[in-house]
This record gives structure tokens, C-alpha cells and sequence, in this order.
């Protein structure tokens, strides 16, 4: 990205996103690193908003409570551009609020009270859909004015749950999914009066460094690893990444091939939390390491006073699913069937479930992989575009340069950074060569 020429120092942008991340590490834990960047770069895009066609909106869902939500849109209260926080409010006041020369950046926690059920405050819905873009004002009559008021509705929006947001809302973020912090997992406390100043801070200096570069982000036209609505939603994001430099082009590139892909679920949140106790019930009383899902549902139904009667395969995945526990192919004594394992509950049971459980003692711990790019995934990630890139940018992926002219591969040195090279960035996870096709 070339920037115009000015007289202001230079601002190492790659410098103040390690430091934003750095400090929202400390407080929350993060379900994988991909995450990770894309709030870093959701919040550094909050100060460039007049350089955007699209506002992406931010969803931070969880399952159950104590997933550490709440904590991280404090955070994000922190550090982005002009907060306006609120866990209800009428559409009325977003609107006015909103529809300003300099708009707030609009923050809402538990909204899944403001959205409960299919219906409820479609008036906020419809102008959290309508703000991604630009030019999608909402009109009202002024009776006093006796004429059309137009209302700008353009700003970004960070919104965090339990459970799905809305799906027309969600096709328009960046969706993190929270998990409940193990208790081998340590964050600092966050203290709003000591810790807030040092985060805000750091937003200061992104808003002096992103407001100075606005004319580069204006015309910035990076190469997208992801299409349709999901470009128009990242596009930000992966902006401020190119004009950081450093390792961020292909972290945001990562970040963005991995969220997009991962399969959003609209599970309900009722009684998620008594079937993972209910199964670790029924793994321990069985003393298996697999059982056939035919099998653990006839056990399932079983129990004294089950809520089970009606669960089936299907509903049983669905439930499952919001904890990252799935299903697989396994050969039991009555043959090949579908099935779940006792290792693939092992991370969900120490979030979620009291530790007195019946099996939890001298459990052996199962590290969560967060999700990495499949290699297809990686396989087609195809951009080109003037990136510099750092050889240790991402774990279990290196990266090279091609010049553009013979396609010969250039390693980059172990620890050092390229010069900006005009050519592919390709992506090479560990042991595979993954990349685009010419």
C-alpha cells in the first residue's frame, strides 16, 4: 500500500496492533489466535471508519454465562474509537445517536434479552443490518418539522451473547465464539480505574496513526482470501493489516479463511449444560472409552428423570456442537457405527461442568487445538498484492514470496523481514506445500 508523503514520524502500526493484542491477552482468553487478530483488527478499523464502504460488525458469542464476553467488550470499550455502550435502548435513541457527522462506535451486551425471540425489537435489527453499508439511511417524518428527516445509520457495531445473534446480523460480522475459561487458565483481573487508561491509550495512538493514513485506506484495494459478503466484511480489517505490515497480512488473511469458514449453529442454550453432565454420567457408569450414538441416547433416555425423551441423532449433534464435541466413525463390538468418544468431551466437561463430576478426578488433559485452515481452505488462498511477511508469522505455517517473474520461491530469513515484494504471498503449512495455483 503506498502511502502519501507527509511531514508527521512514522507510526510502526504493526508495533501498536502487538501491543493491543498483548494487552487483551492478559485479561481474556481468546478460543484460538485467529480470533485473537480479529479483534485487534476490528478495533483498530473503528478509527478509519470514513475510509470504509462496509462497517463490519463484531459478534462475541458464547454458550453458557462465564465465557468471558462481557469482559472482552470492556476491552473493546476501551480501546475503540468514540464507545457507545449499552445493554438496551430504544431504536429511537441508536438512531440519533448514530446519526452524526461522527458516529460512536455502538456497543450491546446481552443481546440475547434484546433479541429473545423472532420478532422482538425488529426496528434495532433492522438498523444494526443497515448501517454495515454505506448509503442505507433510515427516513422518518418530522411532525413538527412537517417534512422527511434522513438518518445516516453507517457506524461499526460489536455485539455480545449467549447463543446465535440474529442470522442476518451475523452474515454481516466477524463471529467469535467464547468458551468458558478452564481452571488451568490464568487472565489478570481487569480493574476499570486502574487498567482502562493504559488500554485507551494505546486506541489514542491507533487513531493518530489510522486518521493520519485515511487518503491510502480510502483507495486501498486488497486482495480478499474470502468473497462475497464475507469480503465486503473483512475488507477493513485485512486493510489496516496491510498498511501495519509486519506479520499482520497474513494473519488477518488466516483469521479471515478460518472464521468464515467455521459453521455457525443455531443450537438452543436450554439444558446444554445438564447433557454434557448427563454424558460424562453415563461415560463413567459405563467405564467406555466410545459409545454409539444409537447407544448413548438409549442411555440418555434412560436416566431418572430425563429431559431426553424426544432427542435424536440429530438434535443431539446440534446440542453438542456449540462445545466443539462431534461425532465420529468408530468400529464397537456390534460393528461400525457413528459414535462419540470420551476424549471428545474431555475440554467441554472441564469447562463447563463442576469439577466433582464422577470422572473428572485423574481425568488426563486433552490440549484444544484451535482450528487451523484446511488445507483445501489454504490451498486457495490466492492474492497477490504488495505484502511484507515475516517467516514466523503464524504457528504451523511459513511463508515465501514470489517475484512476480519466473515464479522462483525466495525463503524469507529466519527472524528478518522482507522487503515488499510484488508478487504472490504464499502460504505453506508445516510438512505440505499448500498453495494457490497460477
Amino acid at each position: 500500500m503506498t502511502r502519501p508523503k507527509t511531514n508527521r514520524p512514522a507510526i510502526d502500526g504493526a508495533d501498536l496492533l502487538d501491543r493491543l493484542r498483548a494487552a487483551i491477552k492478559l485479561y481474556v482468553i481468546l478460543p484460538s489466535t485467529e480470533s485473537l487478530d480479529a479483534v485487534v483488527l476490528w478495533i483498530a478499523a473503528t478509527y478509519a471508519l470514513p475510509a470504509w464502504a462496509c462497517a463490519p460488525r463484531l459478534v462475541i458469542r458464547a454458550p453458557e454465562k462465564r465465557c468471558g464476553k462481557s469482559r472482552l467488550l470492556d476491552l473493546i470499550e476501551a480501546a475503540c474509537h468514540n464507545p457507545l455502550i449499552t445493554v438496551n435502548a430504544s431504536p429511537a435513541a441508536v438512531y440519533r445517536a448514530i446519526g452524526t457527522d461522527n458516529p460512536p462506535t455502538l456497543l450491546i451486551d446481552e443481546y440475547d434479552t434484546i433479541f429473545r425471540n423472532l420478532g422482538d425489537n425488529d426496528d434495532l435489527r433492522g438498523l444494526l443490518n443497515a448501517g454495515h453499508q454505506r448509503n442505507r439511511p433510515a427516513i422518518r417524518y418530522d411532525n413538527n418539522a412537517q417534512c422527511n428527516q434522513i438518518i445516516s445509520t453507517f457506524a461499526m457495531a460489536a455485539m455480545a451473547g449467549i447463543g446465535a445473534a440474529p442470522d442476518t446480523i451475523e452474515d454481516r460480522a466477524v463471529v467469535v465464539h467464547m468458551r468458558r475459561r478452564a481452571g488451568r487458565e490464568k487472565v489478570k483481573p481487569w480493574r476499570i480505574m486502574r487498567d482502562r487508561p493504559a488500554v485507551a491509550a494505546i486506541g489514542a495512538e491507533l487513531s493518530e496513526w489510522l486518521l493520519g493514513d485515511l487518503d491510502a485506506l480510502r483507495v486501498a484495494e486488497p486482495v480478499m482470501p474470502v468473497e462475497d459478503r464475507a469480503a465486503d466484511t473483512w475488507e477493513p480489517l485485512i486493510a489496516v493489516a496491510d498498511l501495519a505490515g509486519g506479520d499482520w497480512p497474513i494473519r488477518a488473511r488466516t483469521a479471515a479463511v478460518t472464521l468464515t469458514g467455521a459453521k455457525e449453529e443455531n443450537a438452543a442454550t436450554s439444558d446444554r449444560v445438564r447433557l454434557l453432565i448427563d454424558c460424562r454420567t453415563i461415560f463413567a457408569e459405563t467405564g467406555a472409552d466410545a459409545l454409539p450414538t444409537a447407544l448413548l441416547l438409549e442411555r440418555l433416555r434412560g436416566l431418572e428423570e430425563s429431559p431426553w425423551s424426544d432427542l435424536n441423532p440429530y438434535r443431539l449433534g446440534a446440542l453438542l456442537r456449540e462445545f466443539e464435541v462431534r461425532p465420529t466413525t468408530a468400529r464397537f463390538p456390534t460393528g461400525q457405527a457413528k459414535g462419540y468418544t470420551k476424549t471428545s468431551f474431555a475440554d467441554a466437561w472441564d469447562r463447563y461442568c463442576e469439577p466433582d463430576g464422577p470422572e473428572t478426578e485423574g481425568e488426563p488433559y486433552h490440549p484444544y487445538h484451535p482450528s487451523q485452515p484446511s488445507s483445501e481452505a489454504v490451498r486457495n488462498l490466492d492474492w497477490y498484492g504488495s505484502i511484507r511477511t515475516t517467516q514466523d508469522s503464524v504457528p504451523g505455517l511459513t511463508s515465501s514470496v514470489t517475484d512476480g517473474t519466473d515464479g522462483t520461491d525466495t525463503p524469507l530469513p529466519p527472524g528478518h523481514e522482507s522487503s515488499t515484494a510484488h508478487g504472490r504471498l504464499r502460504l505453506i503449512r508445516s510438512g505440505d506445500s499448500a498453495t494457490g495455483t497460477e
